[in-house]
């Protein structure tokens, strides 16, 4: 029997960004369709006029009612919003926000009941929407039924960052570094390695929430980082550190580890926006549901010019893709393991020091 398509769900994010463009773009290369099928969740008429007003190509779109109409070999269409919506390029509108909500609020409707299996958001503006700021406090009340919390991993093939706190104001983010978020966060960061990323034993680096612990009189790593580093220990987790920031990507010792974890947005996201320009993407980890997106706001300064790079936009759709699979493999390796019979040398009781070489990283 042939395997079907992953079906990809698509929101269309802010009309008045570039977000049409990077889609378009995107599946403008038929081969994308040969092994996905993409559902886009935003109106006909708005991306006929993106496509017009870029000067594209026509692309093979065929609009349907529900998800499960969705064809193969071709970009799908389900209008979800209003075809009257106005389009103002380069203009954070409340319209704009209310179709990027309507689209992402019917496409994790059909996510939540199954008939697509992962989504891709183009990006929208977070700061507009006042009752969920940002798609993942939306997709962790939606899909974490209370209880499971949500995970920002930017990545790319060589790099993944996490977050302890998301894109909040900097005078919030010490009152969130407790023990017991650091603890949830290593929790969440090493399965989702395991489970997304098909990482059989992840090294996971943390980040010192002081820039230099022992020297600039800062505590939080004696009373808070290295306890919970300690405790997620007995649970099997392999963490070190923690490392100053600078010391470690700047000496490119981030290459050693399988992911790293930063204290707050800017700490993780800088680095890695500096080192990685345009094959990188957000997931939305610890949840039952995949979701991706690219690593690029709504650039309103870039709309309706065609000079958007829709790189980071396909990463996106491709990682979606991975991890689905990689979910699936790690379900059926899974189900009925084997009682581990021996410990390998290097196991999580043996202490390592994979940073031992390179002393000035040691905060």
């Amino acid at each position: 029997m042939e395997e079907r398509t992953i079906k990809v769900g698509i929101t269309h994010g802010d009309i008045n960004g570039i977000g049409y463009e990077v889609i378009l773009k995107t599946f403008s290369d038929t081969r994308m369709t040969e092994f996905c099928t993409p559902i886009l969740y935003g109106s006909s008429k708005i991306i006929a006029y993106h496509r017009k007003a870029l000067e594209l190509a026509p692309l093979n779109i065929s609009s349907i009612g529900k998800a499960e109409e969705a064809g193969g070999n071709r970009m799908n269409i389900i209008n979800c919003i209003n075809d009257e919506t106005k389009v103002e390029l380069s203009k954070p509108t409340a319209i704009a926000n209310e179709a990027a909500f309507k689209a992402l609020e019917t496409a994790v409707g059909d996510l939540k009941r199954g008939t697509v299996d992962v989504l891709v958001t183009a990006p929208a503006n977070n700061h507009v929407e006042s009752k969920y700021p940002t798609h993942t406090e939306y997709l962790e009340h939606i899909f974490g039924n209370g209880k499971h919390k949500a995970l920002s991993i930017f990545a790319c093939e060589e790099l993944r960052v996490a977050l302890v706190t998301e894109d909040i104001a900097f005078s919030e983010v010490l009152p969130q570094i407790t023990k017991a978020k650091i603890i949830e966060k290593l929790s969440l960061f090493h399965h989702s390695l395991k489970q997304d990323f098909n990482i059989v034993r992840p090294r996971i680096a943390v980040l010192s929430l002081n820039p230099h612990p022992n020297n600039t009189g800062g505590e939080e790593e004696e009373r808070i980082l290295i306890p919970a580093m300690r405790e997620v220990e007995r649970q099997g987790i392999t963490p070190f550190g923690p490392y100053a920031a600078d010391h470690l990507f700047g000496t490119q010792a981030h290459d050693k580890f399988d992911g790293i974890l930063a204290m707050y947005y800017d700490q993780g996201v800088t680095p890695f926006k500096t080192l990685v320009t345009d094959h990188g993407y957000h997931y939305t980890a610890g949840l039952s549901a995949v979701r991706t997106s690219p690593i690029h706001g709504t650039a309103y300064e870039m709309a309706g010019q065609n000079i958007a790079s829709e790189d980071s936009f396909r990463q996106a759709v491709y990682a979606a893709l991975d991890i689905f699979r990689n979910r699936q493999i790690y379900k059926e390796t899974t189900r009925n393991p084997l009682r581990k019979q021996y410990f390998e040398k290097g196991g999580v009781d043996e202490n390592i020091d994979l940073m031992k070489d390179d002393a000035t990283l040691h905060p």
